[in-house]
């Protein structure tokens, strides 16, 4: 984790610029903002590189070397070519991504990206079986432990432990293999759809993440949590780490994907900010 002062300017742009506000002129007085300081910023992300874990069918991250050395003028320059899909590594599942009238990647609210979380931590019960499926009790569970509801407008981190097998594809995903018939042989944990439906019912929350390759556990096939989550605009953020580092609740998220027109999907760095 990385201890730092935060600068008002830069959170005010982060965790309050995202509401719209009007353009100021010289003559007017500028409007207040709240200063953060004292912060802990904690990564969620991974890099991207030729370890990064993508999804059996998706095309891999690569990276292209366009020039590093010193020019003939005297400097140093260097710079890449990247391509990648939308879905792999640390990245967010626009609603579109399961729902024809859903959000693209650019339209999604910065509200729903950035705000208040928590997380909900069922390792001890996917420790011995990467089929797990989180329940309405693994939901239930956490609020009597912590004594209350799943707080209105929350960003709701699910921490399976699978984060420690990365980015060891067996372990991880489950397999090695790629292409169409890999995707039989996925193993890992995820979000039931009962227990997604439980949350699009009862509690409002605005986003959530896991520390897996999926928010519908490795064995889907109808990826129906996805379907019930994404049709209600909730995005999802998947192949989440550090998520042991970060209490049960009372933290901050910043999830800012890359803004692609259209998107489905984008490679997505998200942190959370912890006091201290």
């Amino acid at each position: 984790m990385l201890k730092q002062t935060i600068l008002g300017a830069f959170l005010s742009l982060a965790l309050i610029g995202c509401h719209q506000q009007t353009k100021t002129t010289e003559a007017e007085t500028p409007v207040e903002t709240q200063k953060l300081t004292d912060k802990t910023i904690v990564d969620l992300s991974y890099e991207y590189s030729k370890e990064t874990v993508y999804w059996v069918t998706a095309k891999e991250f690569e990276l292209d070397t366009v020039f590093a050395g010193d020019t003939d003028k005297g400097f140093y320059y260097s710079a890449n070519n990247f391509s990648t899909a939308e879905h792999g590594g640390t990245h967010i599942d626009a609603p579109i991504h399961f729902s024809k009238t859903g959000q693209t990647v650019e339209e999604i609210p910065l509200e729903h990206l950035v705000g208040s979380a928590i997380k909900i931590d069922v390792s001890k019960n996917a420790k011995d079986n990467p089929d797990y499926l989180i329940t309405v009790e693994d939901l239930t569970n956490w609020e009597n432990q912590i004594g209350h509801q799943i707080p209105n407008g929350s960003i709701v981190l699910l921490q399976t432990g699978f984060a420690k097998y990365y980015p060891n594809k067996e372990k991880y995903l489950g397999t090695t293999e790629r292409g169409d018939h890999a995707i039989a042989l996925l193993h890992f944990p995820g979000l039931s759809p009962d227990a997604a439906q439980w949350l699009v019912d009862n509690r409002n929350i605005k986003g959530i993440g896991i520390d897996t390759p999926s928010i519908d556990y490795g064995q889907s096939q109808w990826f129906k949590s996805h379907v019930i989550l994404l049709s209600k605009n909730i995005p999802a953020f998947e192949n989440l780490t550090n998520l042991n580092q970060l209490p049960n609740d009372g933290f901050e998220i910043i999830a800012l994907p890359m803004k692609i027109k259209g998107g489905t999907g984008a490679p997505l760095r998200i942190i959370a900010l912890l006091d201290n």
